[in-house]
């Protein structure tokens, strides 16, 4: 273990990142699926970040250039690739915004969510005492609630009715991220209950290390190791609850961004009618961005399997003794 961990601090920088090490780690159908996984996500984090040079008209545009009004409900063409909604918003184009103010919803509400969950889990867990048990009750009572229900009351309540489209991500973030406090804040500190009785933190606080370096020095980097696997689940579980927001009438308006969930519920009408274009778009741009998070989430979870390291080791094992017996039998 030691000559491992010291080849590994002295390996070059681009091998230790967190991908590139899962990567690493990875054997068969669990490196497959987070090659897919990453490669889904940054395709859509390309079409988020280059929308206004991909997309062929603006998310609530509704003429042409030349101040010819698009068609309602037009099917498939030459001018509309993905048809046009019964609003006559071109579908290609709402779509791939859709990209964006998905990425940016999730990105902040996890970010949001992880910088409370661990700030409050280590300090819960650390400190313990009262504000342990207050902030426990307070987070087994948040998650007791449905999430999709919870994040419906707090986007009401702190958008006020407001659909623009940066009140509508901060809403439908911090929708989220309350419902996502108490995974990340259960997780480190239970963490952190265990960790502040080892050796180390012992020795810390007897040579009057001040708490709070304890806490961030030493608990902090040592119970987060199974944040990111947690991270990607919520991630795609944040996808559906945005999708979901939208759908029930609580994210963006039409005029202020394109979300997926909304345009989904307006193409509700056209099944019936025979115009799939206006739901299966933004469906399947729903359900691959969930796969690719979630495939990540999968094989993140396979490789931090200790059962799937054995495997491993034990494969490169076999193969260095049969590359031996072959040499041994070829001298």
């Amino acid at each position: 273990m030691a000559d491992t961990a010291l080849v590994d601090r002295h390996e070059p920088l681009w091998k230790r990142l967190p991908v590139v090490v899962q990567l690493r780690r990875s054997t068969g159908w669990q490196r497959a699926m987070l090659v897919t996984g990453v490669v889904i996500c940054a395709l859509y984090l390309v079409v988020a970040i280059a929308a206004p040079l991909i997309a062929p008209y603006g998310f609530g545009q509704l003429q042409s250039a030349d101040g010819q009004g698009f068609p309602r409900t037009a099917a498939p063409s030459p001018e509309h690739i993905w048809g046009t909604t019964v609003g006559g918003f071109d579908v290609f184009s709402r779509t791939v915004y859709g990209a964006r103010t998905a990425v940016l919803v999730v990105i902040v509400a996890v970010v949001v969510s992880i910088t409370i969950g661990v700030i409050l889990g280590m300090v819960s867990g650390y400190l313990g005492g009262w504000l342990d048990r207050v902030l426990v009750v307070v987070a087994d009572a948040i998650y007791a609630f449905p999430s999709l229900l919870l994040a419906i009351v707090v986007s009401i309540v702190v958008s006020g009715g407001n659909s623009s489209y940066s009140g509508g991500i901060i809403a439908a973030a911090i929708s989220i991220t309350v419902v996502y406090v108490p995974q990340y804040f259960r997780v480190v500190r239970a963490e952190a209950v265990r960790l502040k009785n080892e050796a180390f933190v012992e020795s810390a606080r007897v040579v009057g290390t001040n708490p709070w370096r304890i806490m961030t020095r030493h608990v902090l980097r040592n119970s987060t190791r199974s944040l990111p696997l947690i991270l990607t689940l919520n991630a795609s579980d944040a996808i559906l609850t945005l999708a979901g927001l939208g759908f029930l009438g609580f994210g963006i308006g039409p005029t202020s961004g394109a979300e997926w969930g909304y345009d989904l519920s307006r193409a509700l009408s056209d099944v019936a009618s025979g115009i799939w274009w206006t739901g299966v778009f933004p469906g399947v741009a729903i359900v691959v961005l969930v796969l690719g998070v979630t495939f990540i989430g999968e094989s993140l979870n396979d490789i931090s399997d200790p059962r799937l390291r054995a495997r491993r080791r034990l494969k490169q094992l076999v193969s260095r003794k049969q590359a031996a017996g072959t040499e041994g039998a070829a001298a």
